[in-house]
């Protein structure tokens, strides 16, 4: 069962750079995003506005303008909580001025990164939150029209959300003249089809269209040409809830959290307010758990997540969704903030999503479950992406089948290495997502791999000639 626990104080000190930085920023923290959780009824709107709901949206609503709205959420320095980490006022700068629409917003609620619940739990429990949000959001782009695109194994996220949209048509946040006002909008829920390369903005776009998900070559992005070939912006259901607080309590409180830009780094943009650390795998207390972006892997598992279970010892963590890569036990006191990955050779803080692995866990086989989950999911658009996850797969169920070579360990990193955006070779960052534990775990627990081939291919482990993939297996 998944725990909602949220500590009112995440204490600590900071073993990193960043420690003069931000060590007083922590010390007393009282939940945000997840203050509403354990009081009953939190989904209904009476309940919602009881404890300071749409405050936010009718001190924008009116009183400020949509550029103004815009201002607050980009001198705030909120970055997307979806997993790119992109600012987010500034993408909304992108949407071509004086376009005479309709500009669409799309709020991506697929969340299908292994590990990742908090937007389940925003929905679930708080959807009055996420619809605030979105409001304000479309008032800030001048969105008439908003859709939610929502994971399809979500069937409470979509009750609620549906009921909490009713509710707000019937008091009037949704429709037409908006507070009296000539803001008009409408929100409709689309529901996925349980496909993670949804998860791809662009993606989610060609789904909502009714088209096969393949993410579209950029330029032009989706705030120039997205829905129906109009300006588009796409947020993440968590940014839409800091949005409603970032209007209501001010930018200043939102970056009195986390952790400032280095002024020795141009491209370090800041890691600023509370984030929802998600956290699972071998931990005593799993669950959704609320902190400022920064504390340490180290203090998520111990203080919050009650250590790891059964008295064992760490091995290994994913920091932020399978598709982020691992840390090993001795990276673990490296802060969670947008940069805070990147320094130990990940991919990024990710959805934050949080997977400890005890030392009883074979490398090999998180590798291996890792390039299938990939296998599956990859559009086949494009050929490395397509190519590369169907073999680094079947080489892993050659290696389980005790017909590894060493020279698999260098033919998977080679893999690793030739896919993804980053090298250039592909249109999303799917393939990204499937090389990095590949690198990871390879680079990091070499010698487990060694080992393992070894020990069940003795005769055979140092052949470098080529050799027959085993038959095409059902999970394939």
């Amino acid at each position: 069962m998944v725990c909602f626990a949220h500590p009112t104080n995440c204490g600590g000190v900071f073993h990193t750079p960043y420690e003069e930085r931000r060590n007083d920023r922590v010390a007393k923290f009282d939940p945000v995003l997840l203050a509403n959780i354990d009081v009953p009824g939190s989904y209904t709107r009476d309940v919602y506005e009881l404890r300071g709901g749409y405050r936010a949206l009718r001190k924008a609503i009116g009183p400020m303008q949509p550029t103004d709205v815009t201002e607050v959420v980009k001198s705030s320095g909120l970055r997307g909580r979806g997993g790119a980490g992109f600012p987010t006022g500034l993408k909304w700068t992108f949407l071509p001025k004086g376009h005479p629409g309709p500009i669409y917003m799309c709020i991506n609620a697929d969340e299908s990164e292994p590990g990742t619940f908090n937007n389940r739990i925003l929905m679930e429990l708080d959807p009055h939150q996420v619809i605030e949000g979105v409001i304000l959001s479309c008032y800030a782009t001048r969105a008439a029209t908003a859709y939610i695109y929502l994971r399809y194994e979500y069937p409470l996220s979509y009750e609620r959300l549906q009921l909490a949209i009713d509710e707000c048509y019937a008091s009037g946040y949704l429709g037409k003249n908006i507070l009296g006002t000539d803001f008009s909008l409408d929100i409709y829920l689309h529901r996925g089809a349980a496909a993670y390369i949804c998860g791809e903005e662009t993606g989610l776009i060609e789904s909502l269209e009714g088209k096969r998900a393949w993410p579209r070559i950029k330029p032009p992005f989706p705030a120039v040409e997205g829905v129906f070939r109009k300006p588009t912006v796409v947020n993440n259901i968590e940014t839409a809830c800091c949005v409603t607080h970032i209007i209501d309590r001010g930018a200043d409180w939102f970056k009195s959290m986390g952790v400032p830009a280095d002024p020795n780094n141009p491209r370090d943009a800041g890691s600023y307010g509370p984030k929802l650390y998600c956290l699972s795998g071998h931990v005593n207390r799993p669950g959704c758990y609320e902190a400022p972006l920064g504390i340490t892997l180290r203090q998520l598992v111990d203080e919050y997540g009650g250590g790891v279970w059964k008295g064992r010892r760490a091995k290994a963590a994913i920091p932020g969704g399978i598709s982020m890569g691992l840390f090993t036990e001795a990276e673990f006191d490296t802060p969670l903030d947008f940069n805070g990955p990147g320094r130990v050779g990940c991919l990024g803080l990710g959805t934050a999503a949080v997977v400890v692995l005890d030392e009883t866990v074979s490398m090999v086989d998180f590798l291996h479950n890792s390039c299938r989950f990939f296998a599956h999911e990859s559009c086949g658009q494009c050929t490395p992406c397509r190519e590369g996850t169907a073999w680094s797969l079947r080489m892993l169920d050659r290696i389980k089948a005790g017909k590894g070579r060493l020279k698999d360990i260098d033919l998977l990193l080679e893999i690793g290495d030739s896919i993804g955006i980053i090298p250039g070779t592909t249109i999303c960052g799917l393939a990204d997502g499937a090389a990095w534990p590949i690198k990871n775990a390879i680079r990091k627990f070499r010698g487990e791999f060694e080992e393992y081939i070894r020990a069940t291919n003795p005769s055979g482990y140092a052949v470098t000639d080529a050799v027959p993939a085993l038959p095409v297996l059902a999970h394939h």
